[in-house]
């Protein structure tokens, strides 16, 4: 019974043993020569012995090693001693040996003097895919309408409502508001903020310019003197140059004709009396239309703010 113990206790041992040696670890019998080749790629510095030809290990004094280049050199005392050495080495993974190309080697051709013969066509990848107007989006309404009456010729009402908005190339982009129509569609005054959708233009603008034609608005408000806010009809233009040393300017025109007149309202509020309250014109006429977001509304000298939530609310069609 003892003797199978140590029977199995011996198998294991030279199990593990045999499994500590790696799979890449290499042994070669050589000539002993002044430059021996151990191998065609580089070797791993650890596990690198020597022996002699009576299997006694060789100290590492007595040669060198280039294990970038796989060579061995041994020392002439060391020649003279023995006619043969057992080189065992471990070799690098496969992965890392191995010859990689971008190209394949079989369709690589050497230069020579018909190289001039050789042609290649192919269609250039660089493709633009931008198509022009693609991307624009437009919204909006056109409607045509028939009047009749006793006392009146039939009369045909056409209006149009449009909008456009996207990108003409890679850099101009375009912005218009199109309108045909008898009396213009306002936004109610009934929120703090309104809308624009009531000014009528066409603008053109990128990242360093811009032209818009039609209703605009000219705001000044950087400045101590000059202040000013209108809204006109006209053209306006601005742009921006960018310098070498990092600086820009900046510049900016427009010609314009007002849109309206001014004209200052007054009347005596009634007390528990929220409205409406009629306004009128410059020469007392009733019916008037006032530019959205053009008044200036005060009481006892304090101006107020629009809004339903705020201080009053105006009805810009029917003034």
């Amino acid at each position: 019974m003892k003797l199978l113990l140590l029977i199995f206790m011996l198998l294991v041992i030279s199990v593990s043993f045999a499994q500590d040696v790696p799979a890449n670890y290499q042994s070669r019998k050589v000539v002993v020569s002044d430059t021996i080749v151990i191998d065609s790629i580089s070797i791993n510095p650890l596990r690198f012995q020597v022996f002699d030809n009576a299997g006694k290990e060789i100290d590492s004094s007595s040669y060198q090693v280039n294990f970038s280049r796989g060579i061995l050199i041994i020392s002439e005392e060391t020649k003279n001693s023995t006619d043969s050495v057992t080189i065992k080495y471990l070799c690098y993974p496969d992965y890392l040996t191995r010859d990689y190309f971008v190209l394949d080697s079989n369709i690589i051709v050497n230069n020579s003097s018909n190289i001039n013969k050789l042609y290649s066509l192919q269609e250039s990848s660089n493709k633009n895919k931008f198509k022009p107007f693609d991307g624009l989006n437009t919204l909006g309404s056109i409607s045509r309408g028939v009047t009749v009456g006793n006392n009146q010729n039939a009369v045909v009402n056409s209006e149009l409502n449009l909008q456009i908005t996207g990108k003409l190339n890679d850099k101009v982009s375009i912005r218009a508001s199109i309108q045909d129509a008898n009396i213009p569609t306002q936004e109610g005054g009934y929120t703090q903020s309104l809308d624009e959708f009531d000014q009528i233009f066409i603008e053109l603008y990128s990242d360093n310019w811009n032209i818009r034609a039609g209703d605009v608005d000219l705001i000044n408000t950087k400045s101590y003197f000059g202040n000013f806010t209108k809204k006109v009809q006209g053209i306006s233009l601005g742009g921006t140059v960018h310098h070498e040393n990092g600086g820009e300017t900046s510049a900016f025109a427009a010609g314009a004709l007002v849109r309206g007149v001014f004209s200052k309202s007054s009347f005596a509020g009634q007390e528990g009396n929220q409205g409406p309250y009629k306004l009128v014109g410059p020469n007392g006429e009733l019916y008037i239309l006032i530019v959205s977001g053009s008044e200036r509304v005060y009481v006892n000298g304090l101006l107020l703010e629009r809004g339903v939530n705020n201080d009053y609310v105006i009805d810009y069609n029917a003034g």
